[in-house]
């Protein structure tokens, strides 16, 4: 479980392709505090650490993706020199500074524009007619990892605005028009809308 505060940057090392993907993940992080097996959230995609160390470069862990995942996420499209987003797993007594996040993505979105107001940057994402119900003006929606407040919804796109220091402290500062980001809608979105079509499939006796 995770919040979509994004705690450091992390760059792709290496890409090695075999039955599964693995990715060398460059860090700020100790890696002598990670344990093997524990779940990083990159971009929004939760992977699990299978091997760490340190190097020239600096502390380095890696990650397997499958292939459902890579068809499913950004990740297929990630390669060497790439940044990430990146959050560590919460655990007991951490600060729930965004919202609750699992790190499965359920979709893609399309940065569709751009725009400069004030100091902030405001966003414009493309989703799909499946996922759009589930995003609200004023809610929470997680993008390539960062927990963010949605402004203002209109058919198959919704606004973002990012403030100066949500650009420094990931990789937003680097996006560009046309790229494209992990989606997780509120996992509070999802049971509401899980709850509302039983109710609906029982003859409304919820």
């Amino acid at each position: 479980m995770f919040t979509g505060i994004v705690t450091d940057i992390g760059t792709i090392a290496k890409v090695t392709q075999r039955g599964d993907t693995r990715f060398d993940v460059l860090t700020a992080y100790d890696t002598d505090t990670i344990d093997l097996g524990a779940s990083i959230s990159h971009s929004g995609v939760c992977l699990t650490v299978i091997e760490k160390g340190k190097g020239a470069d600096g502390d380095w862990f890696a990650v397997e993706a499958s292939k459902e995942t890579l068809d499913v996420t950004s990740a297929g499209k990630w390669k060497e020199g790439a940044k990430l987003n990146l959050e560590r797993a919460l655990k007991m007594g951490d600060e729930l500074g965004g919202h609750i996040v699992s790190g499965h993505v359920d979709g893609l979105a399309e940065i569709t524009a751009i725009t400069p107001e004030g100091d902030s940057q405001r966003y414009t994402f493309k989703t799909t007619s499946a996922l759009m119900p589930f995003i609200a003006p004023k809610g929470s929606v997680t993008l390539d990892g960062t927990s963010l407040t949605v402004n203002e919804v209109e058919g198959l796109t919704f606004g973002i605005n990012l403030i100066p220091h949500t650009q420094e402290v990931t990789t937003w500062g680097l996006s560009k028009l046309g790229d494209i980001v992990n989606l997780e809608i509120d996992v509070l979105a999802r049971y509401v809308a899980r709850l509302k079509q039983a109710e609906e499939e029982l003859g409304g006796t919820l």
